[in-house]
Order: structure tokens, then sequence, then C-alpha cells
């Protein structure tokens, strides 16, 4: 062993390679190397003095391992200290190294040191058993393989490379497998048939040599048994069972008992049976074999669609050494079974469905199968509800959904179909697929308003871009083709314009595209326009555009903007009529608060009570509450000799007047209108009281001088003497001019009473004087309306009635019919106050029926009715 080790120490000291690398020195040392075998010379290395090393306290510090080199204290060398085995160390790891540190002291400095252990071919191949018994049948055939364990070897690299040999024999060789790149495995083969008679036991040896220089080996006795023959294979009664069950049968069903026999004695004869070779495959998990007894039996559901036969082995196996086997085949068959509803897809879908769509039209494509076979599998369909789709067929299993009836989105929007399969089993089952048919929007309805006409009522002096109403027209269609916009018709002539000719809507009114918003452009005044009509147009955005349109009747209803206003007289004067007790003056004052004028009456001492001394005239320009005039006496207040009629305006004396009362009395008397806030004018009149014969020369010396406006005073002097002569011929002018306007009221009255309605109330007709008061004096009238007058006597008040009298529209294109003739109907009228109790328009004591308003909307006011004068 000396011999052996000695050269390849000093070799490997020799050949040592060391190399510093960031302060590391790595020796190599091969492992089982003596005791005392240097590894490295430390001092010339370190640059450090042989006899210094000690003193500088050179040594080895190992990092959790047993010292196994050391630094010798003499020459400072690195040497072997104890045993090195590679495989104790680092096991199959290569390469092998060890990490350790040298310290030097005085100064202290600290050296890493790498120490590579190199693997020598020290262990020899070794089997985990030195014997094993194997058995082999005497039938076994040439060419059977057994596999063979391998050794092991602790060594590395060449020294681990193992290969095998077998000892000589003319039945068995070792056929040698690589396992992987470092291990091979061998495998016993037979060469030659084996009969026991003759050589009952083999016993072999195997070799296990590693590549080691020299080579190790190790080996392992291989004890062959070769076992009795087993000569006689299970027998069946039948090679193929044939059998049927329908697919509902329940598990555990018996499906077939199979019987083998066996002539051998023993165990040779012990059955046992398998299933084997299922086809198809998942039959594995349907049919077992109880092993005992041969019987076959159901252990999962049969399906018809998913396998109509199932062929599978069973093979008896006996229980000899080595056991033999026979097989035979079975055949199940399943019977269908009516366990599968028909199934139905829709494959194709042509969604939405436009509302004009012909009938015919296929809407979807549907697929339809049953998966049970004959009569079960034969699927009949139809759809619900039977309107307005239908089925057709073509081809087996195959249904088109078709339109049948016209559709209409408006009235229908969506349809749920329902197609219904079944099929021709006993019993029969159904399927359902619900099919969901969207029907897409044709612009095929026009714009229709709520209303054929729409009645508006609008106050006067509204402002400019005042919301009158909101239009509103209804298109059942959707998106574009439901999208309205409005629009004035100009085809259409609005109203009559004061100025002269027509005017048309839209310089009064506008209608907002969108919403519909009828909106004014002007400020409106009920004087210049009473009633406006015109027409509406609505358009939806479809393609082609489809109009609907309706008729809008604006009336404008009057606000007290005008104060009322004294009439002149023939002779100039303002506001008082002449009678025979007296004569009008000159002037009137306004509500503004202008500075009056005086008037002038005379009346007689001793006058009765209801004595007429004069009568005062005004009018309004408004209508109805607005223009119904009423007289006070603003001045004096109290005992006065006068009073006024509260809607005549005859001022008559309130007792007989005495000369107590004073040569003159002064009178402010107030017109007022019953607007709100009403509105007012004023009036003075002064009255003179005289003698009778006085009375009637002042009443004919203020006729001829009525013109001038001068007053004739009643203590005349000279003056009044001369004019006495010419006061008596216009006394009896007066006189005459009296009793002939008494005589024309009487004939117009018994006109009036006698003439038929009919006659006076048909036609329209331009602004008329028109009978008034009690007293037969006349009034005028600026409405344009239809005119009757009535005079029943001098204690009751006349009537005008006007109906509705719509201006003429220009000649032009006539306003289209609209489809809906609803009712009229007042939209978004927006009034501060109600109307007064009556529709009547007053202006001196009569009523007017406002334009646009028919006989039947008539509330009559019982102080008009009655006709009696509130004083």
């Amino acid at each position: 062993m000396d011999t052996y080790w000695g050269p390849v120490v000093r070799l490997m000291v020799l050949v040592r390679t060391w190399s510093l690398v960031s302060g590391q020195m790595r020796y190599s040392v091969p492992e089982e190397a003596k005791v005392g075998t240097v590894v490295g010379r430390l001092p010339q290395e370190l640059g450090v003095e042989a006899g210094d090393a000690e003193g500088r306290r050179l040594r080895v510090v190992w990092q959790g391992r047993r010292a196994s080199v050391e630094v010798s204290g003499a020459s400072g060398a690195l040497v072997v200290s104890s045993r090195l085995d590679r495989e104790e160390l680092c096991g199959k790891s290569a390469p092998c190294s060890l990490r350790l540190e040298l310290l030097l002291e005085r100064p202290l400095r600290v050296f890493h040191v790498e120490l590579e252990v190199t693997d020598i071919n020290d262990n020899a191949p070794l089997f985990a058993a030195s014997r094993k018994n194997i058995s082999i049948a005497e039938l076994s055939l040439p060419g059977s393989r057994f596999p063979l364990e391998g050794a092991s070897d602790a060594d590395i690299g060449a020294n681990a490379q193992l290969s095998y040999t077998l000892s000589p024999s003319e039945h068995f060789r070792l056929d040698i497998e690589k396992s992987n790149e470092r291990n091979t495995v061998p495998d016993l083969v037979l060469t030659k048939a084996l009969d026991r008679e003759m050589v009952p036991v083999h016993r072999l040896v195997l070799t296990a040599s590693d590549g080691g220089r020299p080579s190790l080996t190790g080996t392992m006795e291989l004890v062959i048994f070769v076992l009795d023959a087993n000569d006689n294979a299970p027998q069946f009664n039948q090679s193929v069972y044939k059998v049927q069950l329908p697919e509902n049968a329940p598990q555990g069903t018996l499906v077939v008992r199979v019987n083998a026999t066996d002539s051998d004695l023993g165990s040779n004869s012990e059955l046992t049976y398998t299933a084997t070779n299922f086809i198809p495959s998942r039959g594995k998990y349907i049919i077992s074999v109880n092993p005992h007894t041969g019987e076959i039996r159901l252990t999962g559901a049969l399906d018809f669609e998913e396998a109509i036969v199932f062929d599978f082995r069973i093979e008896a196996r006996d229980k000899g050494t080595p056991p033999l086997s026979g097989h035979c085949s079975v055949e199940l068959e399943v019977l269908d079974v009516n366990d599968n509803a028909p199934e139905v897809w829709v494959t194709s879908l042509s969604v939405p469905v436009p509302e004009d769509a012909s009938v015919g039209t296929v809407v979807a494509l549907l697929s339809v199968s049953d998966r049970d076979s004959g009569a079960n599998g034969r699927v009949q369909c139809s759809v619900w509800p039977t309107s307005p789709f239908g089925l057709e067929s073509k081809f087996a299993g195959s249904y088109s959904l078709v339109l049948r009836e016209a559709l209409d989105r408006e009235r229908v929007s969506e349809y749920e179909v329902e197609v219904r399969a079944e099929d021709g089993g006993k019993p029969s089952l159904r399927a359902r697929r619900g099919v969901r048919v969207p029907v897409s929007d044709v612009n095929d309805n026009a714009p229709s308003f709520s209303q054929a006409v729409y009645t508006v009522l609008a106050r006067e002096n509204n402002a400019a871009g005042a919301e009158l109403a909101r239009l509103w027209a209804r298109d059942p269609d959707e998106a574009d083709n439901g999208r309205v916009s409005y629009s004035l018709w100009e085809g259409v002539a609005g109203a009559p314009w004061s100025g002269g000719g027509w005017r048309p809507a839209s310089s009064y009114v506008s209608v907002d595209a969108e919403s519909g918003r009828l909106w004014a452009v002007q400020p409106l005044d009920y004087e210049e326009l009473q009633m406006l009509q015109f027409e509406v147009r609505a358009v939806d955005a479809g393609e082609p555009p489809l109009v609907g349109n309706a008729t809008v009747q604006l009336f404008v209803v009057d606000e007290n903007d005008n104060a009322p206003a004294l009439l002149p007289t023939a002779g100039g004067g303002a506001g008082l009529v002449p009678f025979a007790g007296g004569v009008g003056g000159s002037s009137v004052e306004a509500a503004s608060g202008s500075e009056s004028e005086t008037l002038w009456a005379w009346a007689a001492w001793g006058s009765p009570a209801g004595q007429v001394v004069a009568k005062i005239r005004a009018v309004d320009a408004d209508s109805g509450y607005n223009a119904w005039l009423r007289y006070e006496v603003w001045e004096p207040r109290g005992k006065s000799p006068f009073r006024v009629g509260l809607y005549s305006g005859e001022v008559s004396t309130a007792r007989v007047l005495e000369e107590t009362d004073g040569p003159r009395q002064r009178l402010v008397i107030v017109v007022r209108d019953h607007g709100e806030p009403s509105r007012s004018a004023t009036a003075t009149l002064s009255v003179s009281l005289v003698e009778g014969g006085e009375a009637a020369l002042a009443a004919a010396g203020s006729s001829s001088s009525s013109v001038s406006g001068v007053v004739l005073p009643a203590e005349g002097g000279a003056a009044a003497g001369a004019a006495s002569a010419s006061a008596n011929v216009w006394l009896v002018v007066a006189i005459c001019a009296v009793s002939s306007l008494l005589v024309l009221a009487l004939v117009l009255y018994g006109a009036a009473r006698w003439a038929p309605r009919a006659a006076v109330l048909s036609g329209p007709a331009p602004a008329t004087l028109v009978c008034a008061s009690e007293v037969g004096s006349w009034s005028y009238s600026q409405r344009q309306s239809r005119s009757l007058c009535v005079a029943e006597g001098a204690a009751k008040s006349d009537l005008m009635v006007f109906s509705p009298n719509l201006p003429p529209p220009p000649p032009g294109p006539s306003s289209k019919d609209t489809s809906q003739p609803e009712p009229s109907a007042l939209l978004n009228t927006r009034l501060k106050r109600p109307f007064p109790p009556s529709p009547f328009s007053h202006t001196s004591g009569h009523a007017v029926l406002g334009a646009g308003l028919s006989a039947e909307d008539l509330t009559w006011d019982p102080h008009i009715l009655m006709g009696k004068n509130q004083e």
C-alpha cells in the first residue's frame, strides 16, 4: 500500500495548483493521503520567513469541521493532520471543496484557503443483497426478461462507472440497459426454454466492476427456481354472450352470468373473473363482474343516445403458478326508451323586423332534433301565438319562422314567439324555445294633434316673447320618425289689420320648432286685434316626412288700458247733452289729473225731484267690465240738491230746488270704469239756479253761444235784454228738436219690438250707432260686430248683443283638414283675474257679447237683465 501511495502523494504535491484570487489560495490533495503530507508551503506564498511562521502564530481556522489539515510549527507548511475521506466529506458531490481560513497574528491578517479533496478508487461496487431468489415458470418463453437490481459505488467519475458480467449459462444471458448517463441496469434474459424436471434450480453469479485503476468488483448470487407448469387453461361454455337491456334499466340489474371450468386440481382450478377491453371505454364505469361468481351487473346508467352496444371480454384466470386464463365475449345491446325531449336551436335570426315587411318574410331559421330513434325521435313543431308568425319546413329537422300577417310597431313593438316541439313517443315529450322578435319602426304615422281646433286666450299688452300656449302633436313612431317639429303655416291669412289689408299670423305669434311653445312676437292690442286664427303644422323627421296640422283661434282678452273719454256734443261742447232744463258747457277733465274746465247748466227754482238737468256722455275704448262706466258725484259730498245716474250719467234734482240752495251749485262728477284697477275721468258741472222764465231764456241763449263756449250769466243787464227776442225763437226750435227726437225714438222702438229677430241678427255689419239709454239719446259703439237695438221704455236699459264674427281670410289655399275633429279646449290661459260674471262688454249701459263666444256661452248679469239704473 505504501508503494501505491508514495508516488501518488509526491505527484500530487509536485503538480499541486494554487491561485490567489481576490485574496484566496487554492490547494488540492487526494483523499486518504498520509498524515504529514505537505499540502502547501505557506511562508513562501505569504512572504513570511519559515522561522517567523511559528513566532507570528500562523494557524488554520476550520469552519464547522474537524481539523484534517494544520500548519506545521517547524516549517510553517500546510500538512495533512488526519484521515481525509472524500465520500465522508462530500458524498457524491463533485468537486469536493473545503473552505478554511489562515490566521496570521502580529500583525493580524486573515487568508482564505480553498482545499479540494480529489477522489481515488477506494470503494468497490456493492449490491443491495448478496443473494437474490427468482421464480420462473417452466413454460416461460425464450426472450422473457427479468429485471435485476444494479450495484452502487460510493466513488465518483470513472471510479463509479460500473459494468456487469454473468457467469456462463445456456439458458440465461445479461442485457444491459442505460437508465441514465451515469448508471446502467442489467436485465436477465431467458435464451432457452426451461425444464423443471431436468434442472429445478439455476445458480448464477452476477459481477459488477468499476472503472478505476485498478478496477474493484462486487458480486451477487442469483438463485433461479423453475416453477411447475399450470398446463390447463379455464374454458367458457360460450364464446359469445348476447344480451339486450332497455336504457332505463336500474343499477344492479343482472346482465348475464358467465361460467368457465378448469380441469386442473387445487389452486390451478380456482378461477377469478375480470372484465376487460370495453368498447366503448366508458363501459367499465357502467358494467362490472363478480370475480367469484361470474355475475355481470349494471353499476351505472345506460344511455342509448351515447352507446347502442357495449362489447367487452370476460377473463377467467386460475390460481395456478403461473396462472392461466380463458376468455369470452359479451355483447350488450341497449334498447331505446323515449327519455329525451326534442331540442330546438335558433340557427339564424334576422331582427329587428321592419313593420312594413311583406308577408312571407323569413324571420328566423330553426333546427329541431331528438336524440331518440324511431317514433321517439320524430318531432312535430308549432308556433305560439299563431299570429302573426308561422312555421314552414322544407327539410327534415329544419324550420323557417315566417311572417304571416302585416306588422304594426305602434300596436305591438315586440313579440315573444314560442316554438313548441313534440316527439312521437308514448308518452310524448315536449320542448319550447322562445324567440324575441323586435319590430323596427317605419315612418307610417303622421303627427296628430290632440285637438283639431285649439282656443287660446291671451291678455292684451302681453310682453313680446311671452308664452301663450303649448301645442303638442303625438307621433307614435320612434327615433327620427317620431321627432316632431312645429311651424306656422303662412298659407292661411292671420287677421285683418286696422291699417287696412291682412297681416300674416307670423307678425303676431311664433311657434318654437322643438317644444311647440306658442309665444307672442309683439304685444297684442285688443283694440287692434280681437281674434287671430292660424294653422300650426307638425312635421316629423322621417323619410319621407309626414305632416299633421291644427287650427288655433287666439282670442285677445281685453285689459283696462283705456280711461273713459267724454263725448263731444253737436255744438262742440264736451260731455253734456242739452235738456229743456239746461244746456251743456265746454270741456272735460281726464283721469290724468289735468285741470277740468267747467260745464254749465241751468235749473229753475221749484223744479221737482227727478228733474233731469243735464246728461254726461262718456265712452271707453275697452270692453266688458273695463268699458262698463259708472257716474258718481265726487263733490259736494253730503246733502247736495243734485244727483247723477249711476250708469246713465243723467244729472237730476234730488229734491225740490229752493231759494236757500243759492244761485249756483258746483258739481264734480267722476266717470269710472269697472276695470282692475279702474280708470276714471272727471267733469265739473256748474248749475245756475234761476227763475222759470230766466231758465228758458238762458237755455235759448246758451244754444246760440255754445259753439264759442261763452257762458251767459243769469243777470245779463242790457245784454240779456237785447237777446230776449231771439231767445224765444231758439226756445221754439229746441222744443221741436226734442219732440222730433222723442218721436224718432218711439218709431225705432216699435220697429225693433216687432221686427223678426232672425232678420236683425243676420249678416256682419260695420261699426254703427246703436240705441242707448232710457232717455233716447245716442251713444257710439266702437266694436265691429252685429247689433240688436231694443228700447222698452224710459225706465229700462237697452241691450246690444254681439255674436261671433270671425274675420274672413283673404283668397288663398284653404286650411288643411285635420284627422281628429276633437272639441276645442282652452290651452294654458294665464289670466290675472277671472272673467266678469257676464261675457258682455258694457259701454254706457250696453251689454256686448265678446267676439268668438257663442250664445250658449252667455252668463247674464242680473243688473243688465233687470235694466234698472243703479243711482
